[in-house]
């Protein structure tokens, strides 16, 4: 990879975006930040010669393609994508109604997923850059409350596992992030989080639950600086990792999530093995 580096970043108007474009611009590198209103990203960075600011709906090929074509005409090259736009479909799955769950997936996944695949050929013909997919500590570890979210990020991570061994052969690195519980705007109502919109007496709690969600914002105890600062650092790393795990709360969770899967898989052997054909290779 070049030692000065031209990144892509969507979702930079706001948010954990803005911090790491400001990040980069601070090294050195070059940056594309995104979101839908370019202004919104000039706004939020601020004025900087190595920075093209571009409109870009992760959801509009036409969108993506334009702003593809503006990184490329400006800096030449893509060394280093960051998918970070989303928002946070909250509520139960019941009280989801399936055109908003459907939504959710479409900004989640389908929207890194459009990014990506508009990018790949000029990161194919450089043979060297990194695809950075933010997706959440609830794409390993989902709850109640929280399934059409933990949906698109659970798809993230299996997306982002098969795309890692499928273009390491043109070197190009690929990691998934799973962030804990960071102070930015995902919990701000009406800008990044979707409150469900059907209503069912037998989840007699929503209101009480929606009201402990709104309290948590502004009272994370992520730093969404130092998590940017952090994230070059791994970029760094000669040898990149499948997942970046970000936050000690993040770390904690998803340490406990793998003993409860292995627990899991050893639960019931008894049920779970013997279940080969007779002529199988090894069977008993």
């Amino acid at each position: 990879m070049t030692e000065t580096k031209v990144w892509l970043i969507t979702g930079a108007g706001r948010g954990m975006g803005v911090d790491i474009a400001r990040a980069a611009l601070a090294t050195g590198d070059r940056v594309v930040a995104t979101a839908r209103d370019a202004a919104n990203v000039a706004a939020a960075v601020g004025d900087h010669a190595d920075l093209l600011a571009a409109s870009l709906d992760i959801t509009d090929a036409d969108s993506i393609d334009a702003a593809v074509k503006a990184a490329i005409e400006r800096f030449g090259r893509i060394d280093v994508l960051v998918n970070n736009a989303g928002n946070f479909q909250a509520g139960y799955f019941e009280e989801i109604s399936p055109d908003r769950f459907r939504a959710q997936i479409e900004t989640n996944f389908f929207g890194p997923l459009n990014v990506t695949r508009a990018v790949l050929p000029i990161m194919r013909r450089q043979r060297s850059a990194h695809i950075i997919t933010i997706t959440s500590t609830a794409g390993i570890v989902s709850g109640g409350f929280g399934s059409a979210y933990g949906a698109s990020k659970f798809a993230l991570e299996g997306w982002t596992e098969s795309l890692r061994e499928e273009v390491e052969q043109f070197g190009i690195r690929v990691t998934a992030v799973e962030p804990g519980f960071f102070r930015t705007e995902l919990l701000v109502e009406g800008s990044s989080t979707l409150w469900s919109d059907l209503s069912i007496d037998d989840y007699a709690d929503t209101a009480t639950t929606i009201e402990s969600w709104k309290s948590m914002n502004g009272n994370q105890s992520g730093d969404p600086e130092k998590v940017a600062a952090n994230l070059l650092k791994v970029v760094e790393l000669d040898d990149a990792p499948a997942r970046w795990v970000a936050g000690a709360d993040a770390v904690q969770g998803i340490t406990r999530k793998g003993q409860t899967l292995i627990d899991q898989a050893n639960a019931h052997l008894d049920l779970s093995t013997g279940l080969d054909h007779s002529d199988a290779p090894g069977s008993a």
